[in-house]
């Protein structure tokens, strides 16, 4: 039997800090080493008990969780799966949190706190077992970017990227947007994220960015020098309606446990736009947008799986190298290069 993977759980609550010890001891793959009231009894456990994940609350006494999770990036990089509220600003600290290194987030329950952590077990156990595999040196630096003084004309685009990502792809997507011209080919994305916090990662990518990011509606014009996130519990589709390119949105079930899909963006980009597409298929676990990058390749589109070297996890662009999907396969840096 291979050794359990070591939790060390941080936060402040009594009745959280009980509730995820018993979910994380409930699985034999992992041990529990140590539950603490805040980061700096965290810190002295962390010497005593060299955890190999940490789950992390924002919220704390003393020092809050970004602060902690700052200087534990800087001074002894760990995979750290955080554990915030689906509030507005818990949105907005836990996109901060993945941008400062932290693997992935659970989404608090809002009422029935017991209830809630019991539906969300299998979950929460996944995404640990996940954040120990994960390469937490895996992060591109990204410079600040803004918005240019002269506004990109609004010109429907030639050519359509697609962009999916899971698991660490909050932050590949803004490393590859930060750096693209604003007046580049249109891109619809998809990313796997929970729904209270997908205005809020468009609204951020759109601050750190020199192009137009927002949340797809259904009919959208595809323009040039702008991005169109895929939003909570829908599919985007890229449609063709004459010279134009169009954001078709629908909310059937979800495809492969995942609504959005980035199967379903994938395979409608292959069929609208074919050899004038670009797909890309960044960081994340699971499968899902391999069999969609082969149906654009197929097609005639480039197809762009990123390495397992600047991947977080080398799940879903693992799978689309393993299906010979990817026409290349390159580090996070030179897929924004690429696109350029």
């Amino acid at each position: 039997m291979p050794a359990p993977i070591k939790v060390l759980v941080i936060d402040d609550s009594a009745l959280m800090r009980k509730l995820l010890v018993e979910v994380l001891g409930s699985d034999p793959a992992l041990e529990v080493v140590g539950a603490a009231s805040d980061p700096f009894v965290a810190r002295e456990l962390i010497r005593q008990t060299n955890p190999h994940v940490l789950t992390l609350d924002i919220e704390m006494p003393r020092m809050d969780g970004l602060t902690f999770l700052g200087n534990l990036m800087r001074l002894r990089p760990l995979p750290v799966v955080m554990i915030s509220s689906l509030t507005e600003r818990g949105a907005d600290a836990t996109l901060a949190a993945l941008e400062l290194g932290a693997v992935d987030f659970v989404a608090k329950p809002k009422l029935d706190l017991a209830h809630g952590m019991a539906e969300l077990a299998a979950q929460i156990i996944s995404k640990v077992k996940m954040a120990a595999t994960a390469r937490v040196g895996a992060r591109a630096a990204r410079p600040a970017a803004g918005k240019p003084n002269v506004a990109a004309a609004l010109k429907t685009t030639e050519r359509v990227v697609a962009i999916g990502a899971s698991t660490g792809g909050t932050e590949a997507i803004a490393a590859i947007l930060a750096v693209l011209p604003p007046d580049g080919h249109g891109i619809v994305l998809v990313q796997h994220i929970v729904p209270e916090f997908s205005r809020r990662f468009a609204e951020r990518l759109d601050a750190s960015s020199p192009i137009v990011v927002r949340e797809a509606s259904d009919g959208d014009a595809i323009l040039r020098g702008h991005a169109y996130l895929a939003p909570a519990h829908h599919h985007v589709r890229v449609v063709r309606s004459g010279a134009r390119y169009l954001c078709a949105l629908s909310a059937e079930p979800p495809v492969g446990r995942h609504r959005p899909s980035v199967d379903v963006l994938f395979a409608s980009v292959a069929q609208a736009v074919g050899p004038n597409a670009i797909g890309v298929l960044l960081t994340g676990m699971g499968a899902d947008g391999a069999a969609g990058l082969g149906a654009m390749r197929a097609r005639g589109a480039r197809t762009i799986a990123q390495d397992e070297e600047t991947s977080v996890v080398w799940g879903m662009p693992g799978e689309a190298v393993k299906r010979d999907a990817a026409s290349e396969v390159l580090p996070l840096h030179e897929i924004a290069a690429r696109l350029r």
